[in-house]
């Protein structure tokens, strides 16, 4: 056996025997190998190995079975932490994990707004800075940083194709200034993707087979879960459902097209439509110029809380914007045949309980494999920060399953690689 590959065999069983133990709680060296199907040889080492890095400890005994009392083996939450960062035009979201991926801390700051990037990497990196020292965590011991915003992306530039309210961030190498920042690792994701993986490792989707989380923040996104992998295309960008048409005469979006879902849909479209509205922008506080007027994250918020109230046009746009929405998510899950659809991020935090009837009616009414399966959707119950925690949760994967792109796993251990991206236990 050549050295790459008893390195990946190692990496690929070392993987796949911590995250049996993250999701067990506690299990014992029987229990490993009857849930990864190693030998008896092969756990015993990659455990010690997992003791002696301080990634799992001993505790305690099973009952007993007539035998000997089993010695319980659990994850050592606080041995590595990993950090994520949501970057967005409207706020800043910044979770600290452990290594079971649980959030130990969280803030939100101002967004980008019209500070160049270089102003906002600075500021990023003061205030993971001083969320680490908040909490107390040794800096030695955080793996990383995950850095997710809004895509397209592109390994090479970063952010190579930006919405309007990002466009100063075009082909600026985001990753590596703030790792220099930062003096971490920092891995960069599109936010809706890393949403999908936050809500997959915090248990919001599970272990189905083929699941989705459409996020909704200051864009339209969705990111895609197959078979517990999270699937995100040749250059990291599968899920551009905010750029569906559903209407071929529709406005031009900012990506070029016409009829996208955002644009007619979207966070701007909604508020657009409401300060359309002479009445509802008054009654809602739509006022100010275009220099001074807040986000559009803020002026959606305000625009779902007139909602929340009984405001019949607030919510007649709001609903306009959901049955869109539920047509770009009809088509999802007939290309996917989902079993799951969570509606995640900023936007779904506050206006989800609009969007969830309206969505969840069309895919009972006309998802084409109705009459074999049903599309769970469902709200997200960490819909404002599963960004971030998808963020920290990439680099937990990245550090701890220590494959390459075109590595090959042997033959036998293919199917235990997958492992590591089980979601926790209740």
């Amino acid at each position: 056996m050549s050295g790459q590959a008893r390195t990946t065999l190692h990496a690929s069983s070392k993987a796949a025997v911590l995250d049996v133990v993250r999701a067990a709680g506690t299990i014992s060296r029987v229990g490993l190998i009857n849930a990864t199907g190693f030998t008896g040889a092969t756990i015993s080492t990659v455990v010690r190995k997992l003791i002696d890095e301080g990634l799992v400890l001993e505790t305690g005994r099973a009952e007993s079975t007539g035998g000997k009392r089993r010695v319980l083996l659990q994850l050592n939450h606080a041995s590595r932490f990993a950090i994520g960062i949501h970057l967005d035009h409207a706020g800043i979201t910044y979770v600290l994990t452990n290594l079971g991926g649980a959030v130990v801390a969280r803030i939100t700051r101002p967004g980008a707004g019209t500070a160049t990037p270089t102003e906002v990497v600075t500021r990023m990196a003061t205030e993971v800075a001083a969320l680490v020292e908040r909490v107390g965590v040794d800096p030695d011991r955080v793996l990383g940083l995950g850095l997710v915003s809004p895509g397209p992306l592109s390994a090479a530039t970063g952010m190579a194709h930006t919405p309007p309210s990002m466009r100063q961030w075009e082909d600026f190498p985001l990753d590596t200034a703030l790792a220099q920042a930062t003096g971490l690792p920092v891995l960069l994701d599109n936010d809706a993707t890393a949403a999908a993986l936050g809500e997959h490792w915090s248990g919001g989707i599970g272990g189905t087979s083929t699941s989705a989380a459409l996020y909704m923040g200051t864009g339209i996104g969705a990111g895609l879960v197959i078979g517990g992998i999270t699937y995100r295309g040749i250059s990291g960008n599968a899920g551009e459902i905010g750029h569906i048409c559903v209407d071929a005469l529709g406005p031009e979006c900012w990506c070029g097209a016409r009829g996208c879902v955002e644009s007619l849909a979207g966070p701007a479209a909604v508020v657009a439509a409401a300060r359309a509205d002479q009445y509802l922008s008054r009654m809602v506080g739509l006022t100010g110029t275009k220099r001074t007027r807040p986000s559009i994250a803020a002026d959606f918020a305000a625009i779902s809380r007139a909602a929340r109230r009984g405001e019949p046009q607030a919510l007649a746009i709001l609903e306009r914007s959901a049955r869109y929405i539920a047509v770009a998510a009809r088509t999802l899950a007939n290309l996917m045949d989902l079993d799951v659809l969570v509606l995640t991020g900023p936007s779904f935090a506050i206006a989800g309980s609009v969007y969830l009837p309206i969505v969840r009616e069309e895919l009972d009414r006309a998802f084409f494999a109705r009459a074999t399966h049903q599309v769970d959707v469902r709200l997200s119950r960490s819909a404002a920060t599963a960004p971030a925690i998808g963020a920290a949760a990439m680099v937990l994967q990245s550090e701890l399953v220590p494959l390459h792109e075109g590595t090959r796993l042997p033959e036998n251990l293919a199917a235990a690689e997958p492992a590591f991206l089980t979601p926790p236990s209740a």
